[in-house]
């Protein structure tokens, strides 16, 4: 299983992905004359004035949604797995996937929120919603759907509670071992899957309403609890701070695992992280009451920097300045060794042997619950990715009972993956990311040469912005947009209530 895991991911995640993933970025970043450094104030103003309705969550929710997907172990193990298999350098063109991407999910969410539709007394939206309304092809949406399902509801959970259960086993030990039919497991792996299925269960079961209700609280609090205790180490080693960004900037070009090496693992574990691109966030922005497309689309921009330059670069500068980390070169050998050669780059070891450097007693403990929570909450969004693709097939199929069954396999590859190695999810996880990487980057800039929805978007948002309107409308005829038909409605309403005043005040 692991060899043909590895060969699929030799194919999905060749070159030509990694230039695309950057590729894109940069188109998007040049078109839009790069959005996310000229609205980012915009940006901040949109996160707090949100408001959410009886079919619709708030932007923040909505943010906190996407970023429950976004801030996950690809965070803490991800970022180990960069420095680990590319070097110090990783992390730069990590920053950069970051700083491009944020273009990049701009457009797709903005797309998102154009094409959404309400569905079963909730907004429903995504790249399968707009492949089929702005590409007219229902096949090349049908194929992301059934990709989406598979990476999220099957490969990608197991990513999140394998990284739990190695936290959990690390900090508090693995107890007694058991031996059952899928092979010899820890107490203390078994005890954690069995926490983590039974609170999933509870909440996935409660709907997209109580999903959002608790990442709202969750991750903001978790992140920023997060972000201090780093700042706390590096405030502590502050003078080795200018070491430590000349590495990586010095590295990044000139690398000791090589520079394929470097901006491979880098733009591998950024898309990870970060999800730019890879069609995860804009089911989560077409879920937001919004006025305009493109305040989502802004916002959704905005979760890429707290995520990759705020809460990646926090773990990246902890591992660095402890110096808890090995750089792995060909087969079994280190270019970098300061750790025990058994200590798993693709785990949340790195992490927890800085933190346990400078903080004793804190690291293991503390890493383990932040895992818990971060993990757990992209989870629940990995299921409300996949739960949207399955309400998009059932438009076609009618069939009752596939929701349930999407809880049921979501829940056993969750309890598996926690008690698994970690490199065959691993593994199984960036075949999913990769898989919708491929199809969602590849539709979008097929979308862009078509119509140029997003694109249109921004401009009508930015004259809006420019003309003082306190309230923002959107109207996608006026624009050509077509099959806009949630808006279209919209603005069909307003006009009508418009046309009545004008007639009562005659």
């Amino acid at each position: 299983m692991q060899a043909f895991v590895d060969f699929m991911n030799g194919i999905i995640w060749s070159p030509a992905l990694i230039y695309l993933c950057l590729g894109a970025g940069l188109f998007y970043s040049i078109l839009t004359r790069f959005v996310q450094v000229r609205m980012f104030g915009e940006m901040w103003k949109l996160l707090m004035s949100g408001k959410s309705s009886g079919e619709g969550i708030s932007s923040f929710q909505a943010l906190a949604v996407s970023l429950s997907g976004r801030v996950g172990t690809g965070n803490i193990a991800g970022v180990a797995a960069a420095i680990g298999f590319g070097g110090p350098g990783a992390v730069f063109w990590m920053w950069v996937v970051a700083f491009l991407g944020a273009a990049t999910a701009y457009a797709e969410s903005t797309l998102a929120q154009i094409y959404k539709e309400e569905q079963d007394g909730q907004y429903r939206g995504g790249p399968a919603y707009y492949f089929e309304k702005a590409m007219g092809q229902k096949w090349f949406a049908w194929i992301f759907a059934i990709a989406t399902i598979l990476a999220c509801g099957v490969f990608l959970p197991g990513v999140q509670s394998n990284s739990i259960g190695n936290a959990v086993q690390t900090a508090f030990g693995p107890g007694e071992m058991i031996d059952t039919a899928i092979g010899t497991l820890s107490f203390a792996k078994v005890m954690t899957g069995t926490i983590v299925v039974l609170v999933l269960g509870f909440i996935i079961f409660g709907g997209v309403k109580r999903i959002a209700n608790f990442t709202q609280i969750v991750v903001p609090f978790m992140a920023l609890a997060y972000i201090l205790i780093a700042m706390v180490i590096v405030m502590l080693n502050i003078d080795m701070l200018p070491e430590i960004f000349g590495m990586i900037l010095g590295d990044a070009f000139t690398p000791m695992a090589g520079l394929g090496a470097a901006i491979g693992w880098g733009v591998k574990r950024g898309v990870y992280s970060n999800e730019a691109g890879q069609g995860t966030g804009p089911h989560a922005a077409a879920a937001a009451e919004v006025d305009h497309p493109a305040q989502q689309g802004l916002v959704q921009a905005f979760s890429v920097y707290i995520d990759t330059l705020f809460v990646c670069t926090a773990t990246a500068l902890m591992i660095l300045i402890t110096g808890a980390y090995n750089v792995h070169g060909a087969g079994d050998a280190f270019l970098v060794q300061n750790l025990a050669a058994d200590v798993a780059a693709n785990g949340p070891m790195f992490t927890q042997t800085a933190i346990e450097q400078v903080l004793p007693g804190v690291g293991n403990p503390f890493v383990a619950f932040a895992l818990f929570f971060f993990s757990f909450t992209t989870i629940l969004a990995y299921y409300y990715i996949a739960e949207t693709n399955v309400a998009y097939l059932q438009r076609t199929l009618k069939m009752p009972g596939l929701t349930l069954i999407l809880k049921l396999v979501l829940i056993a590859a969750t309890f598996y993956g926690s008690v698994k190695t970690a490199n065959l999810a691993w593994g199984m996880g960036d075949v999913g990311v990769g898989m919708m990487a491929w199809l969602n980057i590849v539709g979008i800039l097929i979308i862009f040469f078509m119509s140029k929805p997003a694109m249109k978007a921004l401009k009508d948002y930015e004259a809006q912005r420019k003309a003082g309107v306190k309230n923002y409308t959107f109207n996608p005829a006026k624009l050509g947009i077509k099959n806009a038909h949630f808006w279209e409605k919209r603005a069909g309403v307003a006009a009508k209530v418009k046309e009545e005043k004008e007639t009562e005040l005659v």
